[in-house]
């Protein structure tokens, strides 16, 4: 599902509130028919949320923010990841400081993600921004990956969506004064 909408229209707001980080004024956000408040540690573990901003250390290398995020996610067996790091146009920078890297570049830091998941629900926040056109592309070719082993998408993007995506619904939210 792709949420659209000008800029202001309340897409992040309510990806936040449909993760659990905010609240809503009223109503309840039902995950397998049961409310994540009262089971939000079992949502959790099947949702992965990028935000607008990369939530990448910029201190660190693009190889240690990928240890980084798959200990404190609790992966044990972290395997070779350079392939995957080579699938994100990383190698050969994989030990400098993300900071060094371009946007693009460290979008692609914090897309690695995607790949290494095992979650179910996948919340995206403007996940193409500072991506080129084959960037953009191959993000979506997950995209499609996921979606094909039973996987849910929930995106806000001001891009075209150039992959087919036979069950893909918009909803459009309008920005009110």
């Amino acid at each position: 599902m792709q949420l659209a909408g000008a800029n202001g229209a309340g897409k992040t707001s309510l990806l936040r509130i449909i993760a659990g980080f905010s609240m809503p004024d009223e109503g309840d956000i039902l995950y397998l028919n049961q409310s994540i408040k009262k089971y939000y540690e079992e949502y959790a573990r099947d949702l992965l949320f990028i935000g607008h901003k990369t939530g990448v250390n910029v201190q660190l290398s693009a190889l240690e923010n990928v240890k980084h995020w798959l200990a404190i996610n609790g992966y044990t067996n972290e395997g070779d990841l350079y392939p995957l790091l080579s699938k994100l146009g990383l190698v050969g920078l994989e030990d400098v400081p993300v900071r060094t890297l371009s946007a693009g570049q460290q979008r692609r830091v914090a897309l690695a993600r995607l790949w290494l998941s095992e979650a179910k629900l996948w919340i995206l926040d403007e996940p193409f921004t500072a991506l080129d056109k084959s960037g953009v592309a191959f993000l979506q070719q997950r995209f499609v990956e996921h979606l094909k082993i039973g996987g849910a998408i929930l995106l806000t993007t001001h891009q075209d969506l150039t992959a087919h995506f036979s069950n893909l619904q918009t909803l459009t939210l309008e920005y009110r004064h």
